[in-house]
């Protein structure tokens, strides 16, 4: 084998092993994560500790303002703090929320590719990737009590909670 073909081999097994790298800290999140215990009770503006499927329109509107929304503006905000200088309910809802329609997840947001471990999206947007699973999915998930998805059971909060796949709704969501 010449130089240039023994560059180009030792370039491709530098890639390689770098994905391996990245990729094992993301397995152990996704897989470990479903393995915690039941979601969190939240306290209500009222005092009373509700999970989030037990609340109500107007105390789930409370909590987004008071616990959600401040997640989603410290991290989008470190992030890019010019592109994210003003976050609101529209950056997850989008234009649902002048109609007061929720529902997540939702069309506004990027379709994923349904690919495991999100192959796609590492190799299209790898930080944008990697800060939304080691940051903003674990957030989201204990801000809203819910338990962080898991690979094993295919259940809990994750990537399709808020996005769609190419098909539509996954995991149940």
């Amino acid at each position: 084998m010449n130089r240039s073909g023994r560059r180009r081999s030792s370039q491709a097994t530098a890639r390689l092993l770098s994905a391996w790298l990245w990729g094992i800290p993301v397995v152990l999140l996704l897989v470990l994560g479903g393995c915690q215990g039941k979601p969190a009770k939240l306290t209500t503006t009222d005092g009373q500790q509700l999970a989030w499927d037990d609340m109500d329109i107007s105390q789930r509107k409370r909590h987004m303002q008071q616990a959600v929304l401040p997640v989603a503006v410290s991290v989008f905000s470190s992030w890019r703090p010019e592109r994210y200088a003003r976050v609101d309910c529209t950056l997850c809802h989008g234009k649902g929320v002048r109609e007061e329609r929720f529902d997540m997840p939702t069309d506004h947001l990027p379709r994923l590719s349904g690919a495991l471990l999100l192959g796609p999206e590492f190799s299209a947007h790898p930080e944008t990737t990697r800060l939304k699973l080691n940051e903003l999915v674990p957030r989201m998930a204990e801000a809203l009590g819910k338990k962080p998805f898991s690979l094993l059971t295919r259940r809990g909060f994750g990537c399709y909670s808020c996005h769609l796949g190419l098909d539509g709704a996954m995991f149940g969501n």
